[in-house]
């Protein structure tokens, strides 16, 4: 917190994120904030350099009001794994310029920029519910198996001109060896335990993922320290993969290849290392895995 009468705002912008529309409105920012009574400090996010998300929140964060973050998803999660080292946090304000922005669009931060501004300024503080993995944080998933690699290994320069559309392509470019892909897996969980070779798995609060719609979307609800556990089991011939195909696309999670299921904590134990994404960057691998729910854990801006 400030030790001045005057607010400050950290603005952290990563202008090469998304849409690579980040950094067009940095004057539009500072504007709105100082006329809402805050002092703006504005760094670039700069990969590489001393102007990274976590040396900025760590030299800044506990000396400001509000940090706000101007990027994707995956620089929102930058931010937010620092800003969760702190006892008393900032409150956190989001203007996303991602290719899909899942994140965003499940708070009803908008999509338009200029929108989004008015909305981190003079918005409302609402609390949602954080994910841990191990010792790192998550905003609205973590997820392995087929595709999920898609979010953070698509070219970022296919993404800025084609948006959710480069996430289809590339999908559809690795599918010969996604539909191949299974892993074997313990999962135990609040009131569930299953042990089986699965394709896809996650645990996600958010109701898309990569502009993909999940099951039980009007139920999912961002602060109510529940996620949403989702497994689907590799198929072992053609009929079943067309049984999950059809599944999927209806939506139904009572399924015998699908489970859903709201979950507080989940455990997941692997025989060989398995690559995981958190909020589309990648989360290292892991033979095992524990993903636990902060209920709460983070403030931010919104409608």
């Amino acid at each position: 917190m400030a030790e001045n009468s005057k607010k400050r705002a950290l603005v952290l912008i990563n202008k090469t994120s998304g849409t690579g529309k980040a950094g067009n409105d940095t004057l539009d920012i500072a504007t709105a904030l100082a006329s809402s009574g805050y002092e703006p400090i504005v760094y670039p996010i700069i990969p590489g350099t001393e102007l990274t998300s976590e040396t900025l929140v760590k030299n800044y964060g506990d000396k400001t009001d509000m940090i706000l973050c101007s990027g994707g998803d995956g620089t929102l999660n930058h931010v937010v794994n620092s800003m969760m080292m702190f006892d008393k946090k900032p409150l956190l304000a989001y203007i996303p310029s991602g290719s899909t922005n899942d994140f965003a669009k499940g708070l009803g931060i908008p999509s338009v920029r200029t929108e989004a501004i008015g909305v981190a300024v003079n918005g409302s503080p609402i609390s949602y519910d954080v994910g841990k993995m191990n010792d790192r944080f998550f905003n609205y998933v973590a997820a392995f198996g087929a595709f999920s690699k898609v979010s953070y290994s698509t070219d970022q320069e296919l993404k800025n001109v084609l948006g959710y559309a480069a996430y289809v392509l590339s999908a559809l470019a690795e599918l010969p060896q996604n539909i191949g892909y299974s892993c074997h897996m313990k999962i135990e969980a609040d009131g569930l335990s299953e042990e089986g070779e699965y394709v896809f798995g996650a645990v996600s609060n958010s109701s898309s993922v990569a502009g993909m719609a999940l099951f039980a979307e009007g139920e999912i609800h961002q602060d109510d320290g529940f996620m949403e556990l989702i497994l689907i089991k590799a198929p072992r011939n053609f009929a079943e993969f067309n049984a999950i195909v059809a599944a999927l696309a209806t939506k139904e999670p009572e399924n015998p290849y699908l489970t859903y299921k709201q979950v507080k904590k989940v455990e997941f134990t692997a025989q060989e290392p398995v690559e995981w994404t958190l909020d589309g960057e990648f989360g290292g691998a892991h033979k095992k895995t524990m993903i636990s729910v902060i209920n709460k854990g983070m403030t931010i801006m919104a409608r």
